[in-house]
């Protein structure tokens, strides 16, 4: 029974996305459709001990999910007709009959959520929370706040919405770019929580990874013009091409430094390339991707050119300020003009310090240049604040190391 409980939640997990952008098409509301998802999986988990898990989850929980839709509306459309003053349940967003542009459910519901009348925090959390399926914690680390005020902030957008009757239904084509911005936030966050997951048992959780690579890959088609969305997409092929190398048989987190590079996926490098290629000005995620293919060039350690990867950083700041990327550049700066230089630029580095990857950096150039207590007093501030538990093993590992001389 505890197998199938962990199949169940696992199909939850990685189809939650899918299933509720399509209840939220079919019955034009957000509350209503996560409603109706929920109470299918409480079904299902009730269910299928006894049934076994059928061919088609995903299918079943949607299928489930629909008919609790269609009694609630006969419900409230019986209820109404007897005069009671209740609202139907496509009161705050109403589907769009067809969409012969946005074919994709998900995408769809991006573009919905990514309503300019929303702060873009708004935007980019509730798309989050709705369609990545990801925890109000998992958001709350992407955006380096506390939890609480994510939450509150997601309760307000939720309700502008429904107040102000925000349609389900993605602009014309001339009016996307309004919300290109958001969209392609929420694509590559989803896609980073994919690839160092928040919390679970695992590293690296495929099914996001893929999904985000997908979506990029649909907004690539839609406007191909648009040498963001390829950057964002080359961005997302050139780490994913190390997925494999990422861990070890054991699930062990492996560094980049230490991964055996013949494992790095050559058809996704060779595509993002291709894409770089291309003659366009160097927007965020181009930047980005470049600094992921200096590593993707690199046969071994030793032959990156980190002192090209710290110009690029230095390019990306100019673009995007951000501490993260203060952090990256300072570790580049470090490897390419000497480990006090780094040090130095890391600690002048403001707005980091519930951030775990900023203890784990500086730990890691303390370590280098033998200055083991302090190294391992950094270590362990990191794993207090680390939360998934491959991350925390490293760090373990890399604390006992330090602690033993």
């Amino acid at each position: 029974m505890a197998d199938v409980r962990s199949r169940t939640e696992s199909v939850f997990r990685e189809e939650s996305g899918r299933i509720v952008a399509s209840l939220i098409r079919f019955s034009g509301s957000f509350d209503v459709a996560e409603e109706a998802m929920q109470d299918a999986f409480t079904k299902a988990l009730e269910t299928w001990p006894a049934s076994g898990i059928p061919a088609n989850p995903a299918a079943w929980i949607t299928t489930a999910a629909r008919r609790r839709l269609i009694d609630e509306m006969r419900k409230r459309r019986v209820r109404r007709e007897k005069g009671a003053e209740i609202a139907c349940a496509s009161e705050a967003v109403m589907p769009a009959d067809s969409d012969e542009e946005m074919p994709d459910d998900r995408l769809r519901l991006m573009f919905t959520c990514c309503h300019p009348a929303l702060n873009l925090e708004a935007q980019v959390g509730l798309t989050l929370r709705t369609l990545g399926g990801l925890t109000t914690t998992e958001i709350a680390r992407s955006f380096l706040m506390p939890e609480a005020t994510l939450a509150q902030r997601l309760v307000r957008a939720k309700k502008k919405i429904r107040d102000a009757r925000i349609p389900y239904e993605v602009p014309p084509v001339h009016r996307l770019a309004e919300r290109l911005e958001s969209v392609r936030s929420v694509i590559y966050l989803i896609f980073n929580e994919g690839y160092s997951a928040t919390y679970g048992e695992a590293l690296i959780r495929a099914d996001l990874c893929g999904e985000s690579i997908r979506l990029a890959r649909v907004l690539c088609d839609l406007l191909p013009a648009d040498s963001e969305s390829e950057g964002l997409l080359a961005l997302m092929l050139l780490q994913d091409s190390r997925r494999i190398a990422r861990t070890g048989s054991a699930g062990e987190l492996i560094t980049l430094e230490e991964q055996d590079r013949t494992l790095w996926n050559p058809d996704e490098i060779r595509e993002a390339r291709a894409l770089l290629s291309r003659d366009h000005a160097r927007d965020r995620y181009r930047v980005e991707a470049l600094i992921a293919l200096e590593h993707a060039r690199a046969a071994t350690p030793s032959d990156t050119d980190w002192h090209m990867i710290a110009h690029l950083y230095g390019q990306l700041i100019a673009i995007t300020p951000s501490p993260v990327v203060e952090l990256n550049r300072a570790v580049a700066i470090a490897m390419s003009a000497g480990f006090e230089n780094g040090l130095t630029a890391i600690d002048a580095i403001q707005g980091l310090g519930e951030y775990y990857l900023y203890h784990a950096a500086r730990a890691d150039l303390l370590r280098r240049m033998g200055r083991l207590p302090e190294s391992a007093a950094a270590y362990r501030r990191a794993l207090e604040l680390a939360t998934n538990p491959v991350e925390r093993d490293y760090l373990l590992k890399r604390l006992q190391t330090v602690e033993c001389g």
